[in-house]
C-alpha cells in the first residue's frame, strides 16, 4: 500500500461516503480529470452491484407473490373432495412452496450481504477518486508555478520595455521639438511622413500650424 493510499484510507475512516456512481456531482468531477481505466472499471463494480441488489429485491417480491399463490390454491383444494389428482396437486403446491423458501432464503442471504460488498466497491472507488484528484491538483500546482514565474518574469520585461518605449518617446519629441524651432514647419514638414508626434511635447507643432493659419 502506497503512502498517499493509507493516507486517504485514514482519512475516510467513519466517514459516510456517498454511493459515487449515484452521485451527479461525482460525474462531473470526471468530465474535468479525463478517462482513467481504473476508474471506470470500479465505476462497473459498484454499477453492477447495485444492478444486482435491485434484481434481488425484484426477484424476493416475485417469489412472495408467487408462494402466496401456492398457498392460496391449497386452501382452495382443500375444499374439494379427497381425489388422487387432489393428493398430487396438494404435493406439487407444497414442493414447490418448499423450492421457493429456499430460492427466497438464498436471496434473503445474498441480500444481507450486498450493502457490504457496495460499500467496499464504493469505498475503493472513493480511493481511486482520491488518487487521481491528488496526482490532478500536483500537477496543476506546479504548472501554475510555472505559469506564475513566467508571468512574473514577463512582467519584468515588459516593464522594462514600456521604460525603453517612452525613453525613444521621449526623445524623439524633444529632438522633434528642437528641430522644428531651429528649421521651421516648412522645412520640418518632411519628417512628418515617418514621424507622427502623440506626446504632450508635440502638441507645440499643432499651435504654431494653427497660429499660423491665423495669421
Amino acid at each position: 500500500m502506497s503512502h498517499d493510499e493509507e493516507m486517504f484510507r485514514e482519512a475516510l475512516v467513519g466517514k459516510k461516503i456517498p454511493i459515487l456512481t449515484l452521485d451527479n456531482q461525482w460525474h462531473k468531477l470526471f468530465t474535468q480529470t479525463g478517462d482513467n481505466a481504473e476508474i471506470h472499471r470500479l465505476e462497473e463494480q459498484v454499477n453492477d452491484l447495485l444492478k444486482r441488489q435491485g434484481k434481488v429485491n425484484t426477484e424476493i417480491k416475485s417469489l412472495n407473490i408467487y408462494k402466496k399463490q401456492l398457498m392460496n390454491e391449497i386452501v382452495s383444494i382443500m375444499e374439494i373432495p379427497d381425489s388422487p389428482a387432489k393428493e398430487k396437486k396438494m404435493m406439487e403446491n407444497k414442493q414447490e412452496i418448499e423450492a421457493t423458501n429456499r430460492k427466497l432464503e438464498e436471496y434473503n442471504d445474498e441480500l444481507l450481504d450486498l450493502p457490504k460488498q457496495i460499500d467496499d466497491a464504493n469505498f475503493n472507488l472513493m480511493l481511486a477518486t482520491m488518487q487521481v484528484c491528488y496526482k490532478k491538483i500536483k500537477q496543476n500546482v506546479k504548472n501554475i508555478e510555472e505559469i506564475n514565474k513566467w508571468i512574473a518574469d514577463f512582467r519584468v520585461k515588459l516593464k522594462h520595455q514600456i521604460l525603453t518605449k517612452q525613453k525613444m518617446e521621449i526623445y524623439n519629441d524633444e529632438m522633434y521639438s528642437y528641430m522644428h524651432a531651429i528649421f521651421g514647419p516648412d522645412v520640418i514638414e518632411m519628417f512628418d511622413m515617418k514621424y507622427n508626434p502623440t506626446n504632450v511635447l508635440n502638441k507645440n507643432k499643432d499651435v504654431i500650424k494653427e497660429g499660423g493659419a491665423q495669421t
